[in-house]
């Protein structure tokens, strides 16, 4: 009985060894099938808006030297934040109400680090700041004052951030003071961009001036984790752009990789977190949120409450725009 029993053992040890576990558990029904791995779309990059394609130009020359994602990101979406027509972003931003530009952005890598700046002023590419700060401090997020004397410490320059088009929007607002933010009209387009190098890892950076004449000292979810962004390295990563409270108050970035672990696409992943919204705020009519994510298989998605959210893909097959499926009207 003893060498029956050693012999049985012997033999499922020997079939998990060679990957057959499963089809000696279930005997009775004959074996499994095992799965073809499908090809993995990589290198990739995606990103939020029209003006992701120029900045996915930037990735995709990291990417396609087998560089790492986290480089990618970071260069990619340096080209919005040094753009000074881009009035969303970095320099041209528009400022707040008091007439100061101030910049939120954070950055995450394949090892779940990350860091983040918020309230910055004076800093043309706030993301390298909050790499600087992931890399080389204890913590995740600066911000305001401290941020700055951080980036001035290690040697970013100090630069006024208030082009003479920005300027003369903020002093045409003064006039009238309505602050109404206008749903796809450029008062609150973040860029946000996920990539996924030849490596397989992924990772992500959001960078915004905010919300066009907000309340000085108004902080949105670009530079929060899990709001603006998420990435998981093992599922898959996620990012935002619009009216940053709502996505905010429903951690939206990490409710996507959250929901992507559990087995929706991308996509299916994106509309679940805008019907969250949906459900939960009557006002949604009045806003506009969009996510973006991507799987580690290279599968890509979208959705948005209203019409006219649109992101950019660089892949082998070249670099495109692509509008988004939406919940208004649909």
């Amino acid at each position: 009985m003893q060498k029956r029993r050693e012999f049985i053992k012997g033999s499922v040890l020997g079939a998990a060894a060679l990957g057959l576990g499963s089809s000696v558990s279930q005997a009775a029904g004959g074996p499994r099938k095992q799965e073809v791995p499908r090809a993995v779309n990589k290198p990739l990059v995606i990103s939020t808006w029209k003006f992701g394609i120029e900045a996915n130009e930037a990735a995709w020359k990291v990417l396609d030297k087998k560089g790492r994602a986290l480089d990618a990101v970071e260069q990619g979406v340096h080209v919005a934040e040094a753009d000074p027509s881009n009035t969303t972003v970095g320099l041209g931003g528009y400022p707040d109400r008091d007439g100061h530009v101030t910049l939120d952005s954070c950055i995450m890598d394949e090892k779940g680090n990350c860091g983040s700046v918020a309230f910055l002023e004076h800093i043309v590419h706030p993301v390298s700041v909050a790499r600087k700060v992931m890399e080389e401090t204890p913590h995740v997020m600066l911000v305001g004052e401290g941020a700055l004397q951080f980036a001035l410490a290690n040697g970013f320059e100090k630069t006024n951030l208030l082009t003479p088009k920005a300027e003369k929007a903020w002093k045409n607002w003064l006039r009238e003071k309505n602050y109404e933010p206008v749903i796809n009209i450029e008062n609150h387009d973040t860029i946000s961009m996920l990539a996924l190098d030849s490596q397989g890892d992924m990772s992500g950076a959001c960078t915004t001036s905010g919300l066009a004449f907000k309340m000085h000292g108004r902080v949105g979810d670009s530079p929060i984790i899990g709001a603006a962004l998420f990435v998981d390295n093992e599922v898959g990563g996620a990012c935002a752009t619009g009216h940053g409270e709502f996505v905010m108050k429903t951690l939206g970035s990490f409710l996507v990789v959250e929901l992507m672990r559990q087995g929706l696409s991308p996509a299916e992943a994106c509309q679940a977190a805008v019907e969250r919204i949906v459900k939960k705020y009557p006002n949604y009519r009045e806003i506009q949120v969009g996510y973006l994510a991507m799987n580690k298989q290279g599968e890509y998605g979208s959705y948005a409450i209203h019409k006219g959210f649109n992101y950019a893909v660089y892949d082998q097959t070249g670099n495109r725009l692509i509008d988004s499926a939406h919940y208004v009207n649909r």
